[in-house]
């Protein structure tokens, strides 16, 4: 089985790092923005995860006329009805500023009981061709929103992400002990998976 060559879709280093750290040994040469020049800037105004992953995999794909891999997460707190959604990232308003999006959650959440806290974390990717074929994988994390930040590891929503069954935070576990139990950790282990036994078979084509 030859090597494919895949393209990340994304320019956040979090995620590189964490998909590269999952993939190594696959039969895939990762390639991220850092490899090829006029990297284009990808829409994600879908209504969903799964709208999201595979528009910005697709856009990617035809642009620079290799495979695609996008992933698009966020963090679904019960008591907000499913909010922030895919609105994660951009939830206090301009695009990745973390620090802000935690500061709304918690203010959106103040006074909620711990056991009022639950949320979970989405991941979906999609792979997607040139060809306008596509292959997605779903994946998630439950646990709780801790009452402050805590922890100086991951990104985003980690520091006041509290994992089921766990008593610290994400932003507080290493990274083998996030990618063990996290979505984009469980989804990249599904995509692995099917990578080492040839599938999608459009991939190695």
């Amino acid at each position: 089985m030859r090597e494919a060559r895949l393209l990340l879709a994304t320019r956040n280093p979090g995620k590189i790092g964490e998909i590269r750290k999952e993939l190594a040994g696959a039969p895939v040469r990762l390639l991220c923005c850092d490899d090829l020049a006029g990297w284009p800037d990808l829409r994600e105004d879908g209504e969903t995860f799964e709208d999201n992953a595979i528009a910005k995999a697709a856009q990617l794909a035809r642009w620079a006329g290799l495979p695609a891999l996008a992933d698009d997460s966020g963090l679904e707190v019960d008591a907000l009805g499913g909010e922030p959604g895919v609105r994660s990232a951009h939830f206090a308003g301009e695009h990745g500023d973390d620090a802000a999006n935690i500061e709304l959650l918690l203010r959106r959440m103040q006074g909620l009981p711990r056991g009022k806290r639950n949320a979970r974390f989405v991941c979906v990717l999609a792979l997607a061709s040139p060809r306008e074929e596509r292959f997605l994988v779903r994946e998630t994390c439950e646990g709780s929103i801790a009452l402050a930040p805590r922890g100086k590891g991951g990104f985003g929503y980690d520091p006041v992400f509290v994992p089921g069954g766990e008593r610290r935070t994400m932003a507080e576990l290493s990274l083998e002990e996030k990618n063990a139990i996290s979505h984009r950790g469980k989804a990249l282990r599904h995509i692995r998976a099917l990578l080492e036994a040839g599938e999608p078979v459009w991939l190695f084509a």
